[in-house]
């Protein structure tokens, strides 16, 4: 049998009866339910050292101490939780269990739906664990949402994707990709979305953990992923809390002078709007997977290129399974109370009058009702043809027959505004024959980039560059 096709029952099994691993399940809050499948399995004494459930919260700081956050569904929590049972395990169980045994801590800090379903049902899991007896420890961390809208099936859906996620530490580290796959076995992504992990240790030194964060966003396993300023993987409920938004949506293949110029006009104009200094505003760049998949495919060396160009110019990167503009406005607004602002090029703008463009029951309407939702701003930004003889803004687009009173109305009320202060002399350069003349090493491409990121180009070699050095 693979193990693919192993029950959540067998998986815990073969842990308990291995003899190979040693370990602790501590779990607080609501994700009360892993260690109870293995002991459930049979054979518990073979692999459990302890479980620990430190459900009330002062008790939670005297055995793992305060966050300075206040918060007990983090990541910190989650790393205190494992350091703490790991050196416990070491300290006591060394010269009896260490010597033929693999030491593993399983920790878990969730908070499932609660009685008036008012909560973000979320939480973090995650495991240390030894590749050989005495060796050097593992992590792996993750987070996830629950979407069961109740909450003892969260209850059960956490029981099942943690068995998952220890089996997989145990059995799959060497393959990461089938690692992923297994994580959702016997569940699917109505019941739980899986929106960060991160993989660390000697076992995991050959892992890019931008890569296996991608790979989440291409089984579907969660709709977008966010990577900081230094191209490392964040959490997007963390970033953009409480915060006002910006997202500019591009290919950034490479990011261009116009790029750039579409995020500093951008952001200058919103922060105006909002009446906040720039600083006050969290920017992104935003590149859907659709946009991926239309340039040949999921190139990996091309999409890391892409991130980390954009951290040179001190931008965060999401990339989503968005088409649609109002699934993007939606998703933000989860998890900011403040405004958002939204740049878009003028001709990506008029696919919003698309009756191609929602899928959704109530048709285009519905989705501009989502997307211009209360603070929500769309800013476009004009277009100029490589001849120069169009030029297009949002003054003189030309839209569908009977959507032009509904355009008009979105203008009137400031929902949609053109961008002002824009570099017109930029306005002919294309990223796609910018691309072009990066490829074929002709003269004139950097002039049409940032400088950090002809620097980048030409120094590791990116977008099938020659890199014919001086």
């Amino acid at each position: 049998m693979i193990d693919a096709q192993l029950s959540t029952r067998q998986k815990a099994q073969r842990i308990n009866l291995s003899d190979e691993y040693y370990g602790t399940f501590a779990e607080i809050g609501a994700g009360q339910e892993v260690a109870r499948h293995f002991f459930q399995a049979g054979g518990a004494s073979g692999s459990i050292a302890k479980t620990i459930s430190a459900y009330d919260m002062v008790f939670s700081d005297h055995i793992y101490g305060k966050e300075n956050t206040g918060r007990y569904v983090c990541e910190s929590r989650l790393v205190k939780m494992l350091e703490k049972e790991f050196n416990l395990l070491q300290e006591r169980l060394t010269d009896s269990k260490g010597i033929n045994h693999k030491f593993f801590v399983f920790s878990n800090t969730v908070s499932a739906l609660n009685f008036k379903r008012t909560n973000e049902a979320h939480g973090w899991m995650g495991l240390r664990f030894q590749s050989f007896p005495g060796s050097e420890y593992n992590d792996v961390f993750v987070h996830v949402r629950m979407l069961d809208p109740q909450n003892l099936l969260q209850q059960d859906c956490l029981g099942i994707f943690g068995v998952n996620l220890v089996y997989a530490c145990l059995f799959l580290a060497h393959s990461p990709l089938e690692f992923i796959k297994s994580l959702l076995d016997h569940l699917d992504t109505t019941r739980i979305e899986v929106n960060f992990i991160k993989f660390s240790g000697p076992i995991f030194k050959e892992v890019d953990n931008r890569l296996m964060n991608l790979q989440l966003v291409k089984e579907g396993f969660t709709h977008a992923i966010m990577f900081n300023q230094n191209g490392e993987v964040e959490l997007t409920a963390d970033t953009v809390y409480k915060h006002n938004v910006l997202i500019v949506r591009g290919s950034y293949r490479p990011p261009t002078l116009v790029s750039l110029d579409m995020i500093k006009a951008g952001l200058s104009q919103f922060a105006k709007e909002i009446k906040v200094d720039e600083n006050q505003v969290v920017a992104i760049s935003e590149i859907t997977i659709s946009t991926l998949q239309a340039e040949g495919g999921f190139n990996n060396e091309d999409f890391l290129a892409r991130v980390e160009l954009m951290a040179a110019l001190g931008m965060r990167v999401l990339v989503s399974n968005y088409p649609q503009y109002y699934r993007l406005s939606s998703y933000f607004a989860r998890y900011t109370s403040g405004s958002i602002g939204l740049v878009l090029g003028v001709y990506n703008f008029k696919q919003i009058f698309d009756e191609e463009y929602s899928n959704l029951e109530g048709g285009f309407l519905a989705a501009l009702g989502q997307l211009f939702r209360k603070n929500v701003f769309v800013y476009v930004y004009p277009y100029k043809s490589e001849d120069k003889k169009e030029f297009t803004t949002l003054e003189n687009l030309e839209v569908p027959e009977k959507s032009k009173t509904l355009f008009q109305y979105l203008k009137n009320s400031h929902h949609v505004t053109s961008i002002e202060n824009f570099r017109e002399d930029v306005l002919h350069i294309y990223s796609r024959k910018v691309l072009n003349m990066i490829v074929n090493n002709e003269p004139g491409w950097d002039k049409m980039v940032p400088l950090s990121v002809s620097k980048a180009i030409n120094e590791k070699c990116l977008f099938g560059h020659p890199c014919f050095k001086t």
